[in-house]
């Protein structure tokens, strides 16, 4: 293999230094020797694959230190040889990329999936401390995608589709293109060959009759710049298998309609000279209106710089053009890793900038993500931004992903002012949190101190930060919600023997929580709060021996009485109502432990209940009301009528004028001139539904009003 690794050093000595090329032939020698008797698949030696990734590195220009990560990257995971053994041979900054991009193979997992997604974890937080990390990866994989061919069919298709869903979006995302759309082609061919097929033969035979009009259009773009006196490059550009396959798909499109279209690169040499060229270009042939696009005043999130519009050429045949100068060019083909291509800051800088933003955000996402799995999906929502640029109040630019609301905008802003945001104002108008927003708009979050997230944010939030702090916000919170109501269930089972929890002995409370595997009390406590732990069987483990003074039966007397726990409505995530008896304070209650939701309250007699208590009475409570209830609760109204015009409008008057809300009417025909209203209130308590009932039964019209019951 002296030969390759020869070739390679030739390659090199163009930009490293001797010292530089002689480590790189150093960290080829100790893998051949680490990987020796090893073989791919092919039946070539091992090492073939490393020097195969590190000619890919070498088209980018990445320095030495990649260079021998590309190397040695398979050494710890498939040989003998150690980190520190590998530290002590090549120092601390190579071991780190190494081992970036090594595979966690010596802890067990669940499932593939999870070994998979911390994997993918692991190497994404080591990208964070440094982005050769990915670079390297990307190139490993890349080379993978080139020999796929001797693996199976089924594990061909599953790496090819690991590819497109992770590696090509992360490719693009860094904004290395080249690479992107290699992978894209590699893994369409691969989980779809025959498409692949037919698409590549058509788009051979495409080639031949479009050849003449190409040329046409590239000599005349050409000259017309060479009269303005500015030297450009104009290339034509070929669209790739999967991007016509995709278009064909999302937009319904047949083959011939998508290569109709005839798309042009122009090459300049400054930024000013990409605006002199628009404007010639649109002299040339008549611009479409609102095809054009920016993307150098306003870079994508990838770092990607270029003009783009669109033009009627001749015989009305439509031409994209792009518009870069070669410095964009650099960036638009190797994104990242431009920076070492050309080691220029004066392009690389927004690329550096966007990638590093993205990283910070990574964290982000990493610490609030309750587990890889977790990680890798909000990752994945992360990858596919098809993007809109919104204006906060003083200018600045924020692109968020296509379909972001007021709520996504928050959380880009500052992580504070997403929980904390209670209204928005888009372009000076008070809006919705929920509003899709649109490129351009300018957006104002008004806040307010003692605001926190609302789970309902996540029935429309997009965006994987915004998404992951409500998550991380609600998870805690609920933690801390179920910890309290544990300990009040636990602490009112344990009274009937004039007990308390904090009184126990704490070795009683480690044999319970040693029989139960549970790391600490708060985990028990927060068990017992959702519903997963019984509190009457954690009391009787925790005082053996003793018998707890339970009622065999709950009736209407029990529950007058006042007895249970008290309700105050500010439980939050780990109490709910249950919605086929709409309780509300002033009612008989019960609750039953629902695993995961906590209690569920229910009216005494209402007939679910009454099930639950005959089919799992352990699980059931005698509740009452705290003597101070600060909140809104829905009830159910129905309404028997005669259909006369505006009586809805009377109806709506009166609730409003009760200070109740309606959150819902739903209205069914009971003959030609009766009917039934179902009317969904907010109200305070029992008397103020009995008093909005009272001023419904006076109407003319009314027939009868009742409340919903089970």
């Amino acid at each position: 293999m002296s030969s390759g690794i020869d070739a390679l050093c030739q390659r090199l000595d163009q930009y490293l230094t001797p010292q530089q090329v002689a480590a790189v032939r150093r960290a080829y020698e100790f893998s051949e020797q680490a990987h020796l008797g090893q073989f791919r698949r092919n039946g070539d030696p091992y090492v073939t694959h490393p020097l195969a990734v590190a000619h890919i590195l070498c088209d980018m220009h990445m320095d030495h230190e990649s260079l021998m990560a590309a190397m040695l990257h398979d050494v710890i995971e498939d040989t003998i040889v150690s980190k520190e053994e590998l530290c002590d041979e090549f120092g601390e900054e190579v071991t780190k990329l190494v081992d970036g991009v090594t595979k966690l193979t010596q802890v067990h997992f669940n499932s593939k999936a999870e070994a998979q997604a911390e994997n993918f974890r692991k190497m994404i937080m080591a990208m964070t401390q440094d982005v050769r990390v990915i670079v390297v990866k990307l190139a490993d994989r890349l080379h993978n995608m080139r020999t796929l061919d001797v693996l199976t069919p089924e594990k061909r298709k599953r790496v090819a589709r690991e590819t497109l869903e992770i590696y090509a979006p992360i490719a693009m995302r860094l904004g290395m293109n080249d690479i992107r759309i290699e992978y894209e082609d590699l893994g369409f061919a691969a989980i779809w060959p025959m498409r692949a097929e037919r698409i590549h033969n058509a788009v051979l035979a495409a080639r031949g009759h479009r050849r003449e009009m190409v040329t046409t259009l590239e000599i005349g773009i050409a000259e017309r710049l060479r009269k303005e006196g500015l030297s450009a490059r104009v290339i034509g550009r070929e669209k790739h298998l999967y991007g016509i396959y995709l278009k064909m798909r999302e937009k319904r499109r047949s083959f011939n309609e998508i290569m109709d279209i005839y798309g042009f690169r122009v090459v300049v040499d400054s930024v000013d000279a990409c605006y002199r060229a628009l404007g010639i270009v649109h002299n040339l042939y008549k611009p479409i209106p609102g095809k054009f696009k920016d993307y150098i005043a306003i870079p994508k999130t990838n770092g990607y710089q270029s003009l783009h519009t669109v033009l009627k050429g001749p015989r009305g045949v439509p031409i994209e053009v792009q518009i870069r100068s070669d410095a964009m060019e650099s960036m638009a083909s190797n994104g990242i890793a431009a920076h070492w291509l050309y080691k220029s800051d004066s392009f690389t800088n927004t690329s550096q900038t966007r990638a590093r933003e993205w990283m910070k955000s990574l964290l982000e996402l990493q610490t609030s993500a309750g587990d890889s799995l977790e990680f890798i999906e909000s990752v994945k929502v992360d990858l596919f931004p098809d993007e809109v640029y919104l204006f906060t109040p003083k200018g600045r630019i924020l692109t968020l992903q296509r379909g972001a609301t007021p709520v996504d905008f928050a959380y880009a802003v500052h992580s504070d002012i997403g929980d904390t945001c209670i209204a928005a104002r888009v372009d000076n108008r008070l809006a919705p949190l929920s509003l899709p927003l649109n490129t351009g708009q300018t957006v104002e979050i008004i806040t307010a101190p003692g605001a926190r997230p609302n789970p309902a944010w996540l029935d429309f939030a997009v965006t994987s930060r915004a998404r992951t702090r409500i998550r991380h916000f609600l998870k805690h919170q609920q933690q801390s919600e179920s910890h309290d109501l544990g300990m009040r269930l636990l602490n009112k089972t344990l009274s009937s023997m004039d007990k308390r929890f904090d009184d126990l002995p704490d070795e009683d409370i480690q044999r319970v929580l040693q029989e139960l595997n549970l790391p600490d009390s708060n985990t028990m406590l927060e068990a017992i709060g959702m519903g997963n732990l019984l509190p009457q069987i954690i009391a009787r483990r925790l005082i053996p021996g003793s018998d707890l003074i339970e009622s065999k039966k709950t009736n209407n007397k029990t529950a007058s009485k006042g007895a249970g726990i008290a309700i105050r409505g500010t439980e939050g995530l780990v109490v709910s109502y249950a919605r086929c008896c709409w309780p509300l304070p002033g009612d008989q209650i019960m609750g039953h432990l629902s695993a995961g939701r906590g209690i569920v309250i229910h009216r005494y007699k209402c007939q679910n209940m009454a099930a639950e208590l005959r089919n799992s009475p352990d699980k059931c409570m005698p509740l009452r009301w705290a003597d101070k209830v600060d909140r809104e609760f829905q009830s159910e109204l129905r309404i028997s009528l005669v259909n006369q015009r505006g009586m809805l409008a009377i109806i709506a008057r009166i609730v409003t004028d009760s200070d109740a809300n309606i959150d819902f009417v739903n209205a069914e025909e009971k003959g030609a001139h009766h009917g039934t209203i179902h009317l969904g209130l907010s109200v305070r308590d029992r008397i103020h539904l009995a008093q909005i009932i009272k001023r419904l039964r006076v109407l003319n019209g009314i027939d009868r009003v009742v409340r919903h019951r089970a």
